[in-house]
């Protein structure tokens, strides 16, 4: 039995994964805000020991990568696996920074360092092919960090303070290495969209004052996962028809 051109089998294999990482970003939840190791003993030691299942963290990321799956698809080689293999592997990161940042405003330096390291790795196995795709993406890098360090940056001189956390800024040109200039224009146009419909919605039902600070790293996130799973000619123009008011044809 096959579901858009690929085995059950790999989708319930798939799906197990999830639940099996989903439990791991539990345990980095825990780790990375106190800055101590993720690969540890202490995992076994202290962890697995007093282990209760997570399920809504189990179930998410089990979502996150049948969903993914299915969008990307299974490619017949494995060249043209690395999108998938690269997305299946910076979700249940980007989870963590997303419930981390959501409960504690922060986005641990060590998550945003591994993200690095990682795209890195991929960026160089993709460049190796394709060295046009490499040079995207480092280029992406560039974009995704410096739009948001301009932003930090003129909201200090501008209001006298950060307008957003350098997490953030670090998050994003790391994630650069994963999707390319073009796609973090669109995470960044998502990222802020969301950010100020959500805000004028908390500010209105009064769940948060003017004056609170809102994370924005799980804008971030959701705006990676959206762009993961919509096609870029999709979404460019729905971001088109949004930002031009309907006068984009």
């Amino acid at each position: 039995m096959y579901i858009n051109d690929i085995p059950i089998l790999y989708y319930l294999l798939i799906g197990i994964i999830g639940l099996v990482v989903g439990q791991f970003v539990d345990w980095c939840n825990i780790r990375l805000p106190e800055y101590k190791k993720v690969f540890s003993k202490e995992f076994f030691t202290v962890y697995m020991k007093n282990w209760k299942p997570n399920y809504i963290l189990m179930f998410s990321m089990a979502i996150i990568y049948l969903a993914l799956l299915y969008g990307i698809g299974w490619q017949s080689n494995l060249i043209d696996r690395i999108t998938l293999i690269q997305y299946l592997v910076l979700a249940p990161m980007l989870l963590s920074a997303f419930i981390i940042d959501f409960k504690l405003q922060i986005i641990p330096n060590r998550l945003n360092l591994t993200i690095f390291e990682v795209g890195l790795i991929f960026a160089f196995l993709q460049g190796i092919f394709h060295i046009h795709v490499g040079i995207n993406l480092l280029l992406g890098s560039l974009v995704g960090g410096g739009i948001f360090l301009l932003i930090t940056l003129l909201g200090g001189l501008i209001a006298g303070k950060e307008a957003m956390g350098f997490g953030d800024v670090k998050l994003m040109g790391a994630l650069g290495l994963f999707f390319g200039w073009m796609n973090m224009v669109c995470i960044s146009l998502i990222a802020f969209l969301l950010a100020a419909v959500i805000s004028i919605v908390l500010l209105a039902t009064k769940k948060k004052k003017t004056d609170e600070y809102i994370p924005f790293g799980p804008f971030i996130v959701i705006a990676s996962f959206i762009v993961m799973l919509v096609p870029f000619d999709v979404l460019f123009l729905v971001l088109a028809k949004i930002f031009t008011l309907g006068m984009y044809q």
